[in-house]
Order: structure tokens, then sequence, then C-alpha cells
């Protein structure tokens, strides 16, 4: 005999005594959508980005040869991504003026997210390499995570979800404020 307690509920499964979080966004990131094939920078959204609204692009800063963006998909709030305009891959194709200013903006930010997030260390690296995590291997980029004490729980293991306190858009705000100040 069945619970009438546990019988689904419209087709939509038993219940059960768990809170859901959904993340339906993450599903483009999930099936690779929007990364380019191939070397070719046509349809490679980091050389896109910079043709686009700062804000609209997530962009936090400008310079010469590289930006800082923030990652549509982060690990924890702040997450940002050091860029340069030039689709290269490989981190030894940079020139010396990239190498440099990617350095720079890097060491800038971490100066701004802990000027308006205090956070309690960073994760600073780049994936080269599909075979190296790269979800965007054709577009170098450099990785500058935000971490706390505390901040990885059960959710990424158990949950496969990564809860994020903030909006993209009000972190944007906040890091492209403070890079000036």
């Amino acid at each position: 005999m069945v619970d009438p307690e546990f019988v689904p509920q419209d087709g939509v499964g038993i219940p059960d005594a768990l809170q859901r979080l959904w993340t339906p966004h993450r599903m483009a990131y999930i099936k690779g959508e929007g990364k380019p094939d191939g070397d070719d920078a046509r349809g490679c959204p980091f050389c896109g980005l910079p043709d686009l609204d700062d804000a609209e692009a997530l962009i936090v800063a400008r310079g010469k040869a590289v930006y800082a963006v923030l990652n549509l998909y982060p690990y924890n709030p702040g997450h940002l991504m050091v860029v340069p305009y030039r689709h290269v891959a490989d981190f030894t194709e940079l020139t010396a003026g990239e190498t440099v200013e990617l350095a720079e903006f890097t060491q800038h930010a971490m100066r701004v997210g802990r000027r308006v997030s205090a956070p309690h260390g960073f994760n600073i690296g780049m994936n080269q390499g599909v075979v190296a995590g790269a979800g965007i291997a054709a577009h170098l980029h450099q990785h500058l995570v935000p971490r706390w004490g505390g901040d990885a729980n059960f959710m990424p293991v158990v949950g496969h979800t990564k809860v994020l306190p903030q909006l993209l858009g009000d972190t944007r705000r906040m890091l492209a404020d403070a890079w000036e100040g």
C-alpha cells in the first residue's frame, strides 16, 4: 500500500524534505554553448566582449592590452578574469607588454577585491588547454577567485550547486566603482 502523503503531486515527483535551489542559467555552460570552435577568433566570446557596453559585458576595467571581466559562471562573488584583447591561446605567445599588463591588472584586481569585499585569500591561475580544464582554450584568460574561510561547503559537493550571495551586475558595479579609487 502506498502512503498517500508520498504520492507524486501533478507528476512532479515524490515529496521529500529537501529544498531545491534551481540554477537553470548554468545549463548553457554545461552544454558548452557559446564556446568557439578551434583557434578561430570569430565567435570567441572574449573577442566580442570589448565591443559591448561594460555593464552588459560585465567588464570591470579596460587597459591597453588586457581587460578585467567578471566570470559569467563564477566560483565565488568577484570571480574575475584578466583577458588579453588579442586572440591568443598560450601564455608563451603573449608579448612582453601584454604579460606585464596582465600581471599588473591581476595585482590591481587583488587590491580592489580586498578593499570592497575583504576576502581571506585568492586562487589565481590559468588553465592552458582543454585537458588542463580551460573552458575556452582558444583565448587565454587568467582567473582571480576571491576566497573566504568556509566559502566551500556541502552544496557544490553534494548538490552540485554553488550558492552566490550577489548578482553579477551588482558585483561588477562594486568592483568597477572601486577600480579607479
